[in-house]
């Protein structure tokens, strides 16, 4: 079996790469094909836990949604190389799965010969394995000042001999220039790769559009083979998480959830199904202005974070410490999340310099110790009984998973001196005396259909009717024959 490949790439990041990857891997999925996504290497702090050789390890959100997606099982090859940023100049390095410390202190264009004969073997185990990959690229191919060191955009379309189309967001302006530019830029043997433009979140009458896209095929020779609509409420998880308010609110409101929108921010892709749940809104709080208005029976969430005590640092400097403290004081619901969990305890403890030592916030009576072990694992669990707001989660089962460095406690003086903490999911939650706090070390509890029913009395999408979704709004606005040709030709120059 030797797969066909198909890449997708972008004029910048944003432009629809992981969305139309994604409608693309259930699309030929649903041609009875065997298919596997694959991106060489993405940065991002939202990651699953998935299949490795050593057991388990990470892969990027979209990686694992694409292999859903494409009907397959999600390992570590389909995303080879993960970057988790820390700070501005500073990422984890996770290669197949497991966090190397080696790559992480070795210089950015230093890495790529390193990197790139596993990211080449994992690509060539996946063609070997399936009739279909579907490659995504990453930001744009026409970086020229990255193209020296490039191991995701051109030099994985040459090694995979792929079909590529170029997506642009059309909603930005200036689409057609982006789509010629980054072109241009293409050294001539990769302009033959480009097999299809693609116009993503167009809004009106495509007749509109003419006679730009047969002036753009006059000048590189590249047809235009799909104009898709601006589509909102797709479903889909956003690859960075944080989407716009406009489509965060589904029917009217008897319900906000606002999570804090810290600078490290990890895992929000997990808070998607509340997006879909009828009547929540989410909000996205970057000061106290934000939590202002809130009612006891809102939701503040601390979500999970690649650097605690830097994240823990910049709430305190927008005053949002004492914005969420007087929510929990009011009687309002506060859920803290893996980084959030350990946010919500007394201190952050690091004798080994992973994060940093911080005092908490003080709404639960936790410690979180900083140990050189990841802990990265899929995870069954039930809550036992839960109190307050929290209450409807009582003796409920969810499956999930955990990503943390940390490892939490009950401060032991705190609790020798009276103060009171319930342990309602054993070693992985805690709730405070009155039940407004809950803290969790659990991610993906709003993606389990019990606990939204608990919670809500309703249900989210699930994940494969939005796949389903997705392969019918790419059908409907491309013709089949260019989705037949993607596997049909193939390109060996």
């Amino acid at each position: 079996m030797t797969a066909r490949c198909i890449m997708v790439l972008g004029t910048s990041s944003g432009a629809g790469k992981s969305w139309l990857t994604t409608a693309l891997c259930r699309h030929y999925a649903r041609q009875g094909l065997k298919v596997a996504p694959f991106k060489a290497q993405n940065m991002s702090n939202n990651a699953r836990v998935v299949a490795s050789a050593s057991g388990l390890g990470e892969i990027g959100s979209a990686q694992y949604f694409q292999a859903l997606a494409a009907k397959a099982e999600p390992d570590v090859r389909m995303n080879p190389l993960l970057l988790k940023p820390e700070a501005d100049t500073r990422s984890q390095v996770v290669l197949l799965g497991q966090v190397s410390q080696v790559l992480s202190d070795t210089p950015w264009r230093g890495r790529s010969e390193k990197v790139w004969p596993k990211i080449a073997a994992a690509l060539d185990e996946l063609i070997a394995e399936n009739d279909v990959v579907v490659i995504e690229g990453a930001g744009s191919p026409a970086e020229i000042n990255l193209m020296d060191s490039d191991i995701v955009n051109l030099r994985v379309a040459r090694h995979a001999h792929a079909q590529c189309l170029l997506v642009t967001d059309i909603d930005k302006g200036g689409a057609f220039a982006h789509l010629y530019g980054t072109w241009a830029l293409l050294p001539p043997e990769d302009q033959k790769r480009i097999t299809g433009f693609v116009l993503n979140k167009f809004r009106g009458d495509a007749s509109l559009l003419a006679p730009a896209p047969e002036m753009l095929q006059t000048l590189t020779g590249v047809p235009t083979v799909a104009v898709l609509p601006m589509w909102w409420q797709h479903g889909l998880p956003e690859e960075d998480g944080v989407f716009d308010d406009r489509s965060s609110a589904n029917g009217s409101v008897t319900k906000t959830v606002a999570v804090i929108a810290y600078p490290r921010i990890s895992n929000l892709d997990e808070f998607q199904p509340l997006k879909n749940v009828p009547g929540v809104r989410l909000l996205w709080a970057r000061n106290p202005a934000d939590l202002a208005g809130l009612q006891t029976s809102d939701w503040v969430v601390l979500p999970g974070s690649k650097h605690t005590s830097s994240d823990l640092a910049w709430l305190r400097q927008q005053g949002l410490d004492s914005a969420i403290t007087e929510h929990a004081h009011r009687g309002g619901a506060v859920l803290g999340i893996c980084g959030g969990l350990q946010m919500l305890g007394e201190a952050l403890i690091d004798p080994h310099g992973i994060d940093g030592n911080a005092p908490g916030l003080g709404l639960l009576p936790l410690v979180t110790h900083f140990s050189l072990d990841k802990t990265v694992t899929k995870t069954v669990a039930r809550f036992d009984q839960v109190q307050g707001p929290w209450s409807a989660l009582s003796s409920i089962e969810a499956a999930g998973y955990e990503i943390h460095h940390g490892q939490t406690q009950g401060h032991s003086a705190m609790l020798a001196a009276g103060s009171s903490l319930h342990e309602v999911m054993p070693g992985l939650a805690w709730q405070s005396s009155g039940g407004q706090v809950l803290g969790t070390y659990f991610h993906g509890l709003f993606e389990c259909p019990a606990v939204l029913q608990a919670l809500f009395g309703a249900q989210a999408p699930t994940l494969e009717t939005v796949f389903e979704g997705l392969a019918d709004f790419l059908e409907t606005h491309t013709d089949a024959s260019v989705l037949r040709r993607l596997i049909e030709d193939r390109t060996d120059r």
